[in-house]
């Protein structure tokens, strides 16, 4: 990433400047391996990062290192020198960005993070301005390019999860350790900023609700197209009845002709759907060099537009909400597949367990492709409680007639 601001800094210097007044100068360059910057910037580099803070020369710090340990050190020592933070660190703003706004605040200074949430997509400011006048009905977003480039694939040429990740290695789109992507959790810290802009509360990571994708079939991807569904890895945010706002990350059905199942590869979408403006959608790259570089640039260019003005960091809590819904507590559609035997009477002893729980079902469907001792049983239920939902699931799951595997999706009715 900071090769990249650096390349569109240097290349786009006077278009900037044309466009902006701003003559944005690269002052120190902070690298602990000195050789991997480029002979351009040698005569500012240095391994030391307290020396760029210190310097009285650079104006505005910008962090690219990732992580959470260095990372919260730097921005600690910037907003405590009273310099404007760049950032695109997701996981630095999910997990201490109460403490560094709030340091912000107490400093005078701002903190600009755009590329923290979907790359080159300007949802932060969207949020922070374009829809400040709006009461964030509900927010789905595609926040994740590695996740939506597997499911792509596997919809697409009907290859398992595990060929298609290693594939994905191989060619630069999952990391060697591909947990924080496929397990959810990148997800969840872009999910944290945006629901804690959208809802103006701080949402705590523990507080959110993770699922990732490794247990997603290619055979539920083809059942879920043959019921009008795609299968995506949402992250979803919302309030409840009680205003509480669900934020949740997990893979869902969509319905096929909604805006978001179109979205492929590595690709970002994010939807918002505000009382005022109606819905929105904001698309592009998530990920990436360039698409990065662009949001830190944009950034670079409103703090340094902003120095010598004595201003907040522009997080400014409400009183409409304050706490994050419990996962038991939502509502929602379901996706079941069961292995059962083919035999009379399996879905009447289902369907009587989902109906002591008080969950309906909506329709079922049993391909008739199978043969042999066991069978898929499909069944998409009506709006149920999690709490019950799970119940009903686990005493489904003990019934004679039913086999391993199950498998269970949430639905998410988004057009």
């Amino acid at each position: 990433m900071g090769g990249g601001v650096v390349k569109h800094l240097l290349r786009n210097h006077d278009l900037i400047a044309e466009r902006t007044g701003l003559d944005l100068q690269i002052k120190r360059v902070a690298e602990p391996q000195v050789s991997r910057v480029p002979a351009a910037l040698s005569a500012v580099v240095t391994d030391d990062w307290r020396q760029l803070v210190a310097d009285d020369e650079v104006r505005v710090v910008i962090e690219l290192m990732g992580g959470r340990t260095l990372a919260l050190e730097v921005a600690r020592a910037a907003l405590a020198a009273g310099k404007p933070l760049v950032t695109a660190n997701k996981a630095l703003l999910a997990h201490a960005g109460e403490e560094l706004f709030a340091l912000a605040d107490r400093q005078r200074t701002g903190i600009y993070f755009e590329a923290s949430v979907g790359g080159g997509i300007p949802i932060i400011k969207a949020l922070r301005e374009g829809l400040v006048a709006n009461h964030i009905a509900s927010i789905h977003g595609i926040i994740n390019g590695t996740c939506n480039y597997i499911l792509t694939r596997m919809a697409d040429e009907g290859k398992a999860y595990a060929e298609i990740l290693a594939e994905a290695k191989r060619l630069g789109y999952a990391e060697a350790d591909e947990s924080l992507d496929v397990d959810g959790i990148d997800t969840a810290h872009k999910a944290a900023i945006l629901a804690s802009l959208a809802y103006g509360f701080w949402v705590k990571m523990d507080d959110i609700h993770v699922e990732g994708i490794r247990t997603i079939s290619a055979l539920d991807i083809s059942y879920a197209r043959k019921l009008g569904y795609a299968i995506k890895l949402l992250a979803i945010i919302k309030p409840d009845e009680n205003n509480a706002a669900q934020v949740r990350v997990h893979p869902a059905l969509i319905p096929a002709g909604s805006v978001l199942a179109s979205v492929s590869g590595v690709y970002n979408a994010v939807a918002v759907d505000g009382d005022v403006v109606g819905q929105t959608l904001y698309y592009g790259r998530g990920a990436g060099a360039d698409a990065t570089a662009s949001a830190v640039l944009g950034d670079v260019v409103e703090a340094a537009a902003g120095l010598g003005v004595n201003h907040s960091s522009r997080f400014t809590g409400h009183d409409l909400y304050g706490k994050v819904a419990k996962i038991d507590q939502v509502v929602t559609r379901y996706y079941v597949r069961l292995s059962v035997l083919d035999q009379p009477g399996v879905l009447a002893q289902v369907a009587a367990i989902f109906g002591r729980h008080d969950i309906g079902i909506s329709s079922v469907y049993q391909p008739e492709e199978h043969a042999g001792e066991t069978v898929p049983l499909l069944m998409v239920l009506d709006q149920a409680r999690e709490a019950n939902f799970q119940d009903a699931y686990r005493e489904i799951q003990r019934l004679a007639v039913v086999r391993e595997p199950c498998q269970a999706i949430r639905v998410e009715d988004i057009s």
